[in-house]
Order: C-alpha cells, then structure tokens, then sequence
C-alpha cells in the first residue's frame, strides 16, 4: 500500500453507455479496477484545462461521462 488513505466513499449511477465508455478505457489502459479508472479519469478532466465550477441550480443529470453538456450548461465552459 502507498499509505495514501481514502476514507470518503463517492457513488455515482451511469447508463449502460457510459459504464461501457469507462470499462473500455479502463481495458485500453490496463488499470487495476474500476474505481482507479474513475480517479484516474476524474484526475485528467480536472488537470485538462483547471476545474469547472458548475453553475448554480444545474442539474446533475446535465452531467454525463460521454457527454459533457453539464459544463456548457452552467455557463462556465469552454466553447470546443
């Protein structure tokens, strides 16, 4: 063990779509397990360009793994 503790638990619920987006990536880079990919992914899409603060009153159904119309829709994002 690296010592590094992870004492918060974080559930989320995806579509058969995005789950199979995960696992695929997951596969492609040979990650250890589902929850290292998801910390990994989470790790990149806030080192990309700095973190995105939602707006306020977004849904998080506005938010998705394969789309990512939550950003654009709190104003906040990027035009790509």
């Amino acid at each position: 063990m690296s010592g590094l503790e992870r004492g918060e638990r974080l559930q989320i619920m995806l579509s058969v779509e995005e789950l199979r987006a995960v696992e695929n990536w997951r596969f492609d880079k040979r990650m250890p397990s589902r929850a290292a990919a998801v910390r990994e992914l989470l790790r990149r899409g806030l080192a990309a360009e700095g973190f995105v603060i939602a707006g306020e009153g977004v849904s998080s159904g506005r938010f998705g793994v394969v789309d990512n119309g939550g950003a654009a829709a709190s104003g906040n994002g990027q035009d790509e």
